[in-house]
Protein backbone atom coordinates (compact mmCIF):
# COMPACT_ATOMS: atom_id res chain seq x y z
CA UNK A 1 0.00 0.00 0.00
CA UNK A 2 2.99 2.67 0.95
CA UNK A 3 4.55 2.01 -2.53
CA UNK A 4 1.15 2.54 -4.71
CA UNK A 5 0.65 5.53 -2.30
CA UNK A 6 4.62 6.85 -3.39
CA UNK A 7 3.56 5.78 -7.15
CA UNK A 8 0.82 7.63 -7.19
CA UNK A 9 2.68 10.83 -5.38
CA UNK A 10 5.48 10.83 -7.75
CA UNK A 11 2.79 10.86 -10.72
CA UNK A 12 0.68 13.59 -9.18
CA UNK A 13 3.43 15.76 -8.59
CA UNK A 14 5.37 15.52 -11.96
CA UNK A 15 1.92 16.59 -13.49
CA UNK A 16 1.85 19.45 -10.83
CA UNK A 17 5.47 20.72 -11.46
CA UNK A 18 5.14 20.39 -15.31
CA UNK A 19 1.97 22.65 -14.83
CA UNK A 20 3.96 25.30 -13.04
CA UNK A 21 6.65 25.67 -15.31
CA UNK A 22 4.97 27.25 -17.95
CA UNK A 23 3.64 29.70 -15.70
CA UNK A 24 6.24 30.84 -13.54
CA UNK A 25 9.62 31.51 -13.94
CA UNK A 26 12.22 29.10 -12.21
CA UNK A 27 15.49 29.94 -10.27
CA UNK A 28 18.20 27.26 -9.09
CA UNK A 29 20.99 27.34 -6.90
CA UNK A 30 23.27 24.32 -5.67
CA UNK A 31 24.63 24.82 -2.18
CA UNK A 32 27.24 22.77 -1.11
CA UNK A 33 27.54 23.58 3.07
CA UNK A 34 30.78 22.49 5.23
CA UNK A 35 32.89 23.05 8.07
CA UNK A 36 35.39 25.65 7.73
CA UNK A 37 37.51 28.21 10.10
CA UNK A 38 36.33 31.42 10.99
CA UNK A 39 36.71 34.29 13.59
CA UNK A 40 34.55 37.14 13.30
CA UNK A 41 35.19 38.13 16.67
CA UNK A 42 38.84 37.24 16.76
CA UNK A 43 38.78 34.19 18.07
CA UNK A 44 38.98 30.80 15.36
CA UNK A 45 35.73 28.77 15.45
CA UNK A 46 33.89 25.70 13.64
CA UNK A 47 31.64 27.77 11.27
CA UNK A 48 29.25 26.52 8.80
CA UNK A 49 29.51 27.59 5.02
CA UNK A 50 27.57 27.83 1.97
CA UNK A 51 29.46 27.58 -1.02
CA UNK A 52 32.49 28.58 1.10
CA UNK A 53 30.88 31.57 2.81
CA UNK A 54 30.11 32.86 5.86
CA UNK A 55 26.77 34.26 5.80
CA UNK A 56 25.63 32.08 2.96
CA UNK A 57 24.41 32.99 -0.48
CA UNK A 58 21.83 35.51 -1.27
CA UNK A 59 18.48 34.39 -2.25
CA UNK A 60 17.10 36.59 -4.95
CA UNK A 61 13.63 36.32 -6.62
CA UNK A 62 10.14 37.52 -7.71
CA UNK A 63 6.61 37.13 -6.79
CA UNK A 64 5.66 33.56 -7.35
CA UNK A 65 9.10 32.35 -8.49
CA UNK A 66 9.38 28.78 -8.14
CA UNK A 67 13.17 28.37 -6.10
CA UNK A 68 15.02 25.31 -6.54
CA UNK A 69 17.81 24.52 -3.62
CA UNK A 70 20.06 21.57 -3.99
CA UNK A 71 21.29 21.36 -0.67
CA UNK A 72 24.75 19.14 -0.60
CA UNK A 73 25.49 17.98 3.33
CA UNK A 74 29.19 17.52 3.61
CA UNK A 75 29.16 18.23 7.39
CA UNK A 76 29.37 15.64 9.79
CA UNK A 77 26.05 15.94 11.06
CA UNK A 78 22.53 15.39 10.12
CA UNK A 79 21.71 19.39 8.65
CA UNK A 80 18.40 21.07 7.56
CA UNK A 81 17.70 24.32 6.27
CA UNK A 82 14.41 26.34 7.35
CA UNK A 83 12.99 29.56 5.41
CA UNK A 84 11.93 31.83 7.84
CA UNK A 85 9.31 33.69 6.39
CA UNK A 86 8.22 32.10 3.42
CA UNK A 87 5.17 30.75 3.89
CA UNK A 88 5.28 27.65 1.70
CA UNK A 89 1.78 27.30 0.28
CA UNK A 90 0.30 24.22 0.55
CA UNK A 91 3.69 22.36 1.27
CA UNK A 92 4.57 22.18 4.88
CA UNK A 93 7.22 19.34 3.67
CA UNK A 94 9.55 21.92 2.50
CA UNK A 95 9.95 23.62 6.19
CA UNK A 96 12.81 22.45 7.30
CA UNK A 97 12.20 21.86 11.02
CA UNK A 98 11.64 18.54 13.00
CA UNK A 99 8.21 18.08 12.52
CA UNK A 100 8.01 18.16 9.03
CA UNK A 101 11.44 17.20 6.96
CA UNK A 102 13.46 14.41 7.32
CA UNK A 103 17.23 15.80 7.79
CA UNK A 104 20.02 15.62 4.93
CA UNK A 105 22.25 12.94 6.54
CA UNK A 106 25.74 13.36 6.03
CA UNK A 107 27.43 13.53 2.61
CA UNK A 108 23.71 13.47 1.09
CA UNK A 109 21.71 16.08 -0.59
CA UNK A 110 18.23 17.21 -0.49
CA UNK A 111 16.43 19.50 -3.24
CA UNK A 112 14.18 21.96 -1.93
CA UNK A 113 10.83 23.27 -4.12
CA UNK A 114 9.87 26.50 -2.97
CA UNK A 115 7.48 28.64 -4.12
CA UNK A 116 7.08 32.55 -3.70
CA UNK A 117 3.69 32.88 -3.59
CA UNK A 118 1.94 35.75 -3.38
CA UNK A 119 4.60 37.06 -1.53
CA UNK A 120 7.27 40.03 -1.69
CA UNK A 121 10.10 41.22 0.96
CA UNK A 122 12.98 40.80 3.11
CA UNK A 123 13.18 37.19 4.91
CA UNK A 124 15.95 35.10 5.47
CA UNK A 125 17.22 31.44 5.71
CA UNK A 126 18.77 29.63 8.54
CA UNK A 127 20.47 25.73 9.71
CA UNK A 128 17.14 24.02 12.68
CA UNK A 129 19.31 20.93 13.64
CA UNK A 130 21.34 20.50 15.92
CA UNK A 131 21.69 24.06 17.31
CA UNK A 132 23.67 24.69 14.20
CA UNK A 133 22.05 28.29 13.97
CA UNK A 134 25.30 29.30 16.89
CA UNK A 135 27.82 28.20 13.75
CA UNK A 136 26.48 30.28 10.61
CA UNK A 137 24.62 28.43 8.09
CA UNK A 138 22.65 31.76 7.46
CA UNK A 139 21.73 34.04 4.89
CA UNK A 140 19.34 37.07 2.90
CA UNK A 141 15.91 36.18 1.01
CA UNK A 142 14.78 38.82 -1.29
CA UNK A 143 11.79 38.96 -2.85
CA UNK A 144 11.25 41.54 -5.33
CA UNK A 145 7.35 42.62 -6.35
CA UNK A 146 6.24 41.12 -10.03
CA UNK A 147 6.86 43.82 -12.94
CA UNK A 148 3.07 44.82 -12.99
CA UNK A 149 2.80 45.63 -9.76
CA UNK A 150 3.54 49.47 -8.37
CA UNK A 151 6.23 49.43 -5.90
CA UNK A 152 4.89 52.17 -2.89
CA UNK A 153 8.84 53.48 -2.71
CA UNK A 154 11.05 56.25 -4.05
CA UNK A 155 13.94 55.14 -6.81
CA UNK A 156 16.97 53.85 -4.65
CA UNK A 157 20.42 53.49 -5.68
CA UNK A 158 21.65 50.07 -3.82
CA UNK A 159 20.21 47.39 -1.86
CA UNK A 160 22.09 46.29 0.96
CA UNK A 161 21.57 42.92 2.97
CA UNK A 162 22.31 44.19 6.88
CA UNK A 163 22.19 40.66 9.09
CA UNK A 164 22.98 41.27 12.78
CA UNK A 165 22.93 39.16 15.47
CA UNK A 166 24.54 37.94 18.58
CA UNK A 167 27.13 35.45 19.23
CA UNK A 168 29.57 33.15 20.79
CA UNK A 169 33.39 32.53 20.43
CA UNK A 170 32.65 29.06 21.71
CA UNK A 171 31.91 26.39 18.89
CA UNK A 172 28.15 24.95 18.32
CA UNK A 173 29.20 21.83 19.60
CA UNK A 174 30.16 23.26 23.05
CA UNK A 175 27.06 25.30 23.54
CA UNK A 176 25.01 22.36 22.26
CA UNK A 177 26.70 20.28 25.14
CA UNK A 178 25.47 22.79 27.53
CA UNK A 179 22.26 22.60 26.63
CA UNK A 180 22.71 18.67 26.64
CA UNK A 181 23.92 18.78 30.25
CA UNK A 182 20.65 20.66 30.93
CA UNK A 183 21.89 24.03 31.86
CA UNK A 184 21.43 27.57 30.25
CA UNK A 185 24.27 29.08 27.93
CA UNK A 186 26.36 32.18 29.12
CA UNK A 187 25.68 35.42 28.05
CA UNK A 188 26.98 35.90 24.36
CA UNK A 189 30.32 37.24 23.59
CA UNK A 190 29.46 39.95 20.58
CA UNK A 191 27.10 41.37 18.19
CA UNK A 192 28.06 40.45 14.33
CA UNK A 193 26.92 42.41 11.12
CA UNK A 194 27.02 40.05 8.16
CA UNK A 195 29.46 37.55 9.92
CA UNK A 196 32.12 40.41 11.25
CA UNK A 197 33.07 41.79 14.33
CA UNK A 198 33.36 45.41 14.95
CA UNK A 199 33.96 47.84 11.92
CA UNK A 200 34.17 44.80 9.95
CA UNK A 201 31.18 45.82 7.53
CA UNK A 202 31.46 48.55 5.12
CA UNK A 203 28.54 49.98 3.33
CA UNK A 204 29.40 52.42 0.25
CA UNK A 205 27.13 55.10 -0.51
CA UNK A 206 27.62 58.15 -3.15
CA UNK A 207 26.74 61.20 -1.67
CA UNK A 208 22.61 62.56 -2.39
CA UNK A 209 21.67 58.90 -3.10
CA UNK A 210 19.23 57.20 -1.40
CA UNK A 211 19.67 53.08 -0.68
CA UNK A 212 17.33 50.41 0.76
CA UNK A 213 18.75 48.44 3.48
CA UNK A 214 17.18 45.13 4.48
CA UNK A 215 17.77 44.16 8.64
CA UNK A 216 17.30 40.74 9.36
CA UNK A 217 18.00 39.80 13.32
CA UNK A 218 19.33 36.34 12.84
CA UNK A 219 21.23 36.07 16.34
CA UNK A 220 20.12 33.63 19.08
CA UNK A 221 18.47 35.27 21.98
CA UNK A 222 18.84 38.93 22.04
CA UNK A 223 16.73 41.96 20.51
CA UNK A 224 19.22 44.39 18.74
CA UNK A 225 18.97 48.22 18.28
CA UNK A 226 20.08 49.59 14.56
CA UNK A 227 21.04 53.13 13.98
CA UNK A 228 23.83 54.90 11.70
CA UNK A 229 25.09 58.19 12.65
CA UNK A 230 23.54 61.53 11.39
CA UNK A 231 20.80 59.30 9.71
CA UNK A 232 17.43 58.60 9.54
CA UNK A 233 15.64 55.36 9.11
CA UNK A 234 12.85 55.27 6.97
CA UNK A 235 10.68 52.19 7.36
CA UNK A 236 9.29 50.88 4.26
CA UNK A 237 8.54 47.38 4.61
CA UNK A 238 8.01 44.35 7.44
CA UNK A 239 8.56 40.73 6.41
CA UNK A 240 6.68 41.15 3.66
CA UNK A 241 4.07 44.46 4.16
CA UNK A 242 5.12 47.56 2.85
CA UNK A 243 3.85 49.97 6.09
CA UNK A 244 3.63 53.06 6.88
CA UNK A 245 6.70 55.28 6.14
CA UNK A 246 7.39 56.69 9.52
CA UNK A 247 10.83 57.53 9.97
CA UNK A 248 13.41 56.73 13.02
CA UNK A 249 16.80 57.46 14.41
CA UNK A 250 17.12 54.16 15.79
CA UNK A 251 14.63 50.71 15.63
CA UNK A 252 14.56 47.89 17.39
CA UNK A 253 15.05 44.49 15.96
CA UNK A 254 13.78 41.45 17.68
CA UNK A 255 15.39 38.40 17.35
CA UNK A 256 13.92 36.03 14.34
CA UNK A 257 12.56 39.68 12.86
CA UNK A 258 13.47 41.71 9.44
CA UNK A 259 12.86 44.94 8.49
CA UNK A 260 13.74 47.60 5.06
CA UNK A 261 14.61 50.97 5.55
CA UNK A 262 15.29 53.90 3.25
CA UNK A 263 18.54 55.69 4.54
CA UNK A 264 19.41 58.89 2.11
CA UNK A 265 23.34 59.78 2.28
CA UNK A 266 22.73 63.12 2.78
CA UNK A 267 25.48 64.67 5.60
CA UNK A 268 28.62 65.57 4.86
CA UNK A 269 30.79 63.29 2.74
CA UNK A 270 32.79 61.28 5.51
CA UNK A 271 32.66 57.68 7.33
CA UNK A 272 29.94 57.18 9.63
CA UNK A 273 28.95 54.51 12.41
CA UNK A 274 26.63 52.15 12.14
CA UNK A 275 25.89 51.25 15.73
CA UNK A 276 24.24 47.83 16.42
CA UNK A 277 23.68 47.28 20.61
CA UNK A 278 21.73 44.77 22.56
CA UNK A 279 18.50 46.02 24.40
CA UNK A 280 17.26 44.92 27.75
CA UNK A 281 20.08 43.10 29.19
CA UNK A 282 22.05 44.31 32.50
CA UNK A 283 25.60 44.13 30.19
CA UNK A 284 25.32 45.83 26.92
CA UNK A 285 26.60 44.15 23.62
CA UNK A 286 27.47 46.72 20.92
CA UNK A 287 29.57 46.21 17.71
CA UNK A 288 29.65 48.82 14.72
CA UNK A 289 30.10 48.63 10.86
CA UNK A 290 30.83 51.61 8.28
CA UNK A 291 28.89 53.84 6.46
CA UNK A 292 31.67 54.90 3.72
CA UNK A 293 30.87 58.11 1.86
CA UNK A 294 32.16 57.07 -1.36
CA UNK A 295 34.22 60.54 -1.97
CA UNK A 296 35.36 60.21 2.12
CA UNK A 297 39.10 60.34 2.53
CA UNK A 298 38.94 60.42 6.48
CA UNK A 299 37.28 56.68 8.88
CA UNK A 300 34.87 56.59 11.74
CA UNK A 301 36.02 58.50 14.74
CA UNK A 302 34.40 60.02 17.90
CA UNK A 303 31.80 58.87 20.52
CA UNK A 304 29.84 55.97 19.48
CA UNK A 305 26.51 57.03 19.45
CA UNK A 306 24.69 55.47 22.10
CA UNK A 307 20.98 54.23 21.36
CA UNK A 308 18.22 52.82 24.19
CA UNK A 309 18.94 50.55 26.31
CA UNK A 310 16.35 48.58 28.53
CA UNK A 311 13.45 51.10 28.29
CA UNK A 312 10.14 48.71 27.41
CA UNK A 313 7.94 51.48 26.84
CA UNK A 314 9.93 53.44 23.90
CA UNK A 315 10.31 49.78 22.53
CA UNK A 316 6.64 49.30 22.82
CA UNK A 317 5.63 53.01 21.23
CA UNK A 318 7.96 52.26 18.79
CA UNK A 319 6.18 48.84 17.92
CA UNK A 320 2.77 50.20 18.09
CA UNK A 321 3.65 53.10 15.33
CA UNK A 322 4.36 50.35 12.68
CA UNK A 323 1.76 50.31 10.41
CA UNK A 324 0.44 48.88 7.42
CA UNK A 325 0.02 51.22 4.49
CA UNK A 326 -3.92 50.00 3.55
CA UNK A 327 -3.62 51.71 0.14
CA UNK A 328 -0.30 50.37 -0.93
CA UNK A 329 0.06 46.90 -3.14
CA UNK A 330 1.52 44.10 -1.80
CA UNK A 331 2.31 40.71 -4.16
CA UNK A 332 -0.73 41.52 -6.11
CA UNK A 333 -2.19 44.64 -7.71
CA UNK A 334 -4.48 45.27 -5.23
CA UNK A 335 -4.33 47.21 -1.92
CA UNK A 336 -2.93 45.53 0.86
CA UNK A 337 -6.02 46.95 2.59
CA UNK A 338 -8.65 45.16 0.84
CA UNK A 339 -8.47 42.13 3.47
CA UNK A 340 -10.70 44.10 6.47
CA UNK A 341 -9.38 41.19 8.92
CA UNK A 342 -11.34 43.88 11.96
CA UNK A 343 -14.63 42.76 10.30
CA UNK A 344 -14.31 39.36 10.76
CA UNK A 345 -15.18 37.57 14.00
CA UNK A 346 -13.26 35.18 15.51
CA UNK A 347 -13.83 31.80 16.13
CA UNK A 348 -11.37 30.45 18.79
CA UNK A 349 -9.07 32.35 21.28
CA UNK A 350 -5.89 30.75 22.11
CA UNK A 351 -3.90 31.55 25.06
CA UNK A 352 -0.40 30.59 25.00
CA UNK A 353 1.81 31.27 28.27
CA UNK A 354 5.14 30.59 28.41
CA UNK A 355 7.17 28.90 31.96
CA UNK A 356 10.76 28.30 32.69
CA UNK A 357 11.78 25.48 34.97
CA UNK A 358 13.45 22.00 36.10
CA UNK A 359 12.91 18.47 35.17
CA UNK A 360 14.37 15.86 36.36
CA UNK A 361 16.88 18.45 37.69
CA UNK A 362 17.62 19.75 33.96
CA UNK A 363 16.51 23.28 32.47
CA UNK A 364 13.66 22.95 30.52
CA UNK A 365 11.34 25.76 28.76
CA UNK A 366 7.51 25.20 28.05
CA UNK A 367 4.23 26.64 26.78
CA UNK A 368 0.62 26.53 28.89
CA UNK A 369 3.41 23.93 30.82
CA UNK A 370 3.98 21.49 27.92
CA UNK A 371 7.85 21.17 27.30
CA UNK A 372 8.14 19.98 23.96
CA UNK A 373 9.99 16.49 22.74
CA UNK A 374 9.97 14.87 19.71
CA UNK A 375 8.14 11.09 19.86
CA UNK A 376 11.25 9.24 17.82
CA UNK A 377 12.78 10.30 14.70
CA UNK A 378 10.12 10.30 12.47
CA UNK A 379 8.63 14.21 11.56
CA UNK A 380 4.94 14.31 12.72
CA UNK A 381 4.36 15.54 8.71
CA UNK A 382 5.27 12.06 7.32
CA UNK A 383 3.50 10.15 10.53
CA UNK A 384 0.63 12.14 9.78
CA UNK A 385 0.47 11.91 6.11
CA UNK A 386 1.35 7.53 6.29
CA UNK A 387 -1.23 7.65 9.12
CA UNK A 388 1.85 5.76 11.12
CA UNK A 389 0.28 7.83 14.41
CA UNK A 390 2.56 8.25 17.44
CA UNK A 391 1.52 11.97 18.58
CA UNK A 392 -1.77 13.14 19.55
CA UNK A 393 -3.22 16.53 17.92
CA UNK A 394 -4.86 18.53 20.57
CA UNK A 395 -2.47 17.52 23.39
CA UNK A 396 -1.92 20.94 24.41
CA UNK A 397 -4.73 22.92 26.09
CA UNK A 398 -6.08 26.32 24.82
CA UNK A 399 -5.40 28.20 27.92
CA UNK A 400 -2.77 28.40 30.34
CA UNK A 401 -3.42 25.83 32.92
CA UNK A 402 -0.40 26.38 35.29
CA UNK A 403 1.06 23.38 36.91
CA UNK A 404 4.65 21.95 36.61
CA UNK A 405 6.28 21.74 33.46
CA UNK A 406 5.90 18.19 31.55
CA UNK A 407 7.30 16.61 28.58
CA UNK A 408 5.15 16.27 25.53
CA UNK A 409 5.10 16.02 21.85
CA UNK A 410 2.91 19.31 21.77
CA UNK A 411 0.49 19.77 18.72
CA UNK A 412 -2.24 22.61 18.19
CA UNK A 413 -5.52 21.10 16.33
CA UNK A 414 -6.94 23.51 14.54
CA UNK A 415 -9.47 23.87 11.30
CA UNK A 416 -8.40 24.65 8.06
CA UNK A 417 -10.26 28.27 6.99
CA UNK A 418 -10.85 29.21 10.40
CA UNK A 419 -9.79 32.73 11.85
CA UNK A 420 -8.62 32.75 14.91
CA UNK A 421 -7.01 34.70 17.66
CA UNK A 422 -3.92 33.90 19.42
CA UNK A 423 -2.59 35.81 22.92
CA UNK A 424 1.25 34.99 23.62
CA UNK A 425 1.56 35.98 27.38
CA UNK A 426 4.90 36.42 29.00
CA UNK A 427 5.08 36.63 33.08
CA UNK A 428 8.91 36.07 32.79
CA UNK A 429 11.46 39.64 32.81
CA UNK A 430 12.77 39.10 29.29
CA UNK A 431 11.52 40.30 26.01
CA UNK A 432 10.26 37.13 24.36
CA UNK A 433 9.94 36.57 20.19
CA UNK A 434 7.88 34.43 18.30
CA UNK A 435 7.33 32.99 15.07
CA UNK A 436 4.53 30.69 13.42
CA UNK A 437 6.05 29.19 10.32
CA UNK A 438 3.58 29.01 7.05
CA UNK A 439 2.01 32.05 7.94
CA UNK A 440 1.81 36.05 8.34
CA UNK A 441 -0.44 37.26 11.03
CA UNK A 442 -1.89 40.75 12.14
CA UNK A 443 -0.33 41.62 15.26
CA UNK A 444 -3.53 43.71 16.95
CA UNK A 445 -2.45 44.60 20.14
CA UNK A 446 0.37 44.63 22.95
CA UNK A 447 0.61 45.50 26.28
CA UNK A 448 2.07 45.56 29.62
CA UNK A 449 0.28 43.04 32.40
CA UNK A 450 -1.95 40.25 32.19
CA UNK A 451 -4.58 39.98 28.92
CA UNK A 452 -8.24 39.44 29.79
CA UNK A 453 -10.95 39.78 27.36
CA UNK A 454 -11.66 43.46 27.86
CA UNK A 455 -7.74 43.84 26.30
CA UNK A 456 -9.97 43.63 22.53
CA UNK A 457 -10.65 47.29 23.25
CA UNK A 458 -7.22 48.74 22.71
CA UNK A 459 -6.96 46.04 19.61
CA UNK A 460 -6.15 47.81 16.00
CA UNK A 461 -8.64 46.45 13.79
CA UNK A 462 -7.91 48.64 10.81
CA UNK A 463 -4.31 48.44 10.24
CA UNK A 464 -2.30 46.18 12.46
CA UNK A 465 1.01 45.27 10.84
CA UNK A 466 0.99 41.59 9.03
CA UNK A 467 4.00 39.75 9.67
CA UNK A 468 5.33 36.87 10.81
CA UNK A 469 7.20 37.29 13.86
CA UNK A 470 6.37 39.36 16.75
CA UNK A 471 7.67 40.15 20.24
CA UNK A 472 6.06 40.06 23.32
CA UNK A 473 7.76 42.49 26.15
CA UNK A 474 8.36 41.46 29.94
CA UNK A 475 5.22 40.84 31.79
CA UNK A 476 3.28 41.53 28.68
CA UNK A 477 0.86 39.98 26.65
CA UNK A 478 1.00 40.21 22.37
CA UNK A 479 -2.73 39.13 20.51
CA UNK A 480 -2.16 38.03 16.98
CA UNK A 481 -5.36 37.50 14.43
CA UNK A 482 -4.27 34.70 11.79
CA UNK A 483 -6.71 33.35 9.11
CA UNK A 484 -5.68 29.34 9.26
CA UNK A 485 -5.46 29.15 4.95
CA UNK A 486 -2.66 27.01 4.50
CA UNK A 487 -2.87 23.35 5.43
CA UNK A 488 -0.32 21.32 7.05
CA UNK A 489 1.79 21.26 10.17
CA UNK A 490 3.55 24.09 11.23
CA UNK A 491 6.01 25.07 13.59
CA UNK A 492 5.15 27.72 16.43
CA UNK A 493 8.20 29.06 18.35
CA UNK A 494 10.11 30.84 20.81
CA UNK A 495 12.79 32.66 18.40
CA UNK A 496 14.97 32.42 21.32
CA UNK A 497 17.08 29.81 20.44
CA UNK A 498 18.20 27.75 23.78
CA UNK A 499 14.55 28.22 24.72
CA UNK A 500 13.37 26.69 21.74
CA UNK A 501 15.94 23.67 22.05
CA UNK A 502 14.60 23.00 25.30
CA UNK A 503 11.70 22.20 24.54
CA UNK A 504 9.84 26.40 23.98
CA UNK A 505 8.00 24.98 20.88
CA UNK A 506 5.05 23.27 19.66
CA UNK A 507 3.69 22.58 16.56
CA UNK A 508 0.19 23.63 14.58
CA UNK A 509 -1.42 21.46 12.81
CA UNK A 510 -3.97 23.03 10.44
CA UNK A 511 -5.99 19.95 9.38
CA UNK A 512 -8.81 19.51 6.35
CA UNK A 513 -10.79 16.04 5.42
CA UNK A 514 -10.35 17.47 1.88
CA UNK A 515 -7.60 15.08 -0.64
CA UNK A 516 -7.91 17.84 -2.83
CA UNK A 517 -4.16 19.53 -4.40
CA UNK A 518 -5.99 23.12 -4.31
CA UNK A 519 -5.74 22.47 -0.30
CA UNK A 520 -2.10 20.70 -0.14
CA UNK A 521 0.31 19.18 -2.27
CA UNK A 522 1.29 15.14 -1.77
CA UNK A 523 4.41 14.43 0.18
CA UNK A 524 7.40 15.29 -2.20
CA UNK A 525 8.66 12.50 -4.64
CA UNK A 526 12.16 13.70 -3.56
CA UNK A 527 11.16 13.21 0.25
CA UNK A 528 13.85 11.58 2.60
CA UNK A 529 12.53 8.61 4.55
CA UNK A 530 13.71 8.57 8.18
CA UNK A 531 11.93 6.68 11.37
CA UNK A 532 8.89 4.69 10.86
CA UNK A 533 8.21 5.67 7.39
CA UNK A 534 11.40 4.50 6.21
CA UNK A 535 11.24 1.13 8.25
CA UNK A 536 7.48 0.60 6.71
CA UNK A 537 8.86 1.85 3.15
CA UNK A 538 12.02 -0.67 3.33
CA UNK A 539 9.64 -3.69 4.95
CA UNK A 540 6.75 -2.85 1.50
CA UNK A 541 9.74 -2.96 -1.19
CA UNK A 542 10.96 -6.70 0.83
CA UNK A 543 7.28 -7.93 0.32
Amino acid sequence: MLLYKLLVVFLVSFLLVNSIVAENPYRFYEWNVTYGTISPLGVPQQGILINGQFPGPDIISVTNDNVIINVINNLDDDFLLSWHGVQNRRNSYQDGVWGTTCPIPPGKNFTYRLQMKDQIGSLYYFPTTAFHKAAGGFGSIRIFSGPFVHVPLPPYAGDFTVLIGDWYKRNHTNLKAILDRGHKLPFPDGILINGRGPNGATYTVDQGQTYRLRISNVGLENSLNFCIEGHNLTLVEVEGTHTMQETYTSLDVHVGQSYSVLITADQAPKDYYIVVSSRFTSKVLTTTGVLHYSTSNSTVSGPIPSGPTIEVGWSLYQARSIRTNLTANGPRPNPQGAYHYGMIDTTRTIRLATSAGQVNGEQRYAVNSVSFVPTDDTPLKLADYFKIGGFYPGNIHDVPIGGRIHLNTSVLQTDYRTFIEIVFENKERIVQSWHIAGYAFWVVGMDGGHWTPASRNQYNLRDAVYRSTTQVYPRSWTAIYIALDNVGIWNIRSEFWARRYLGQQLYMRVYTTSTSLQDEYLIPTNAILCGKVSEFHNKTMLN
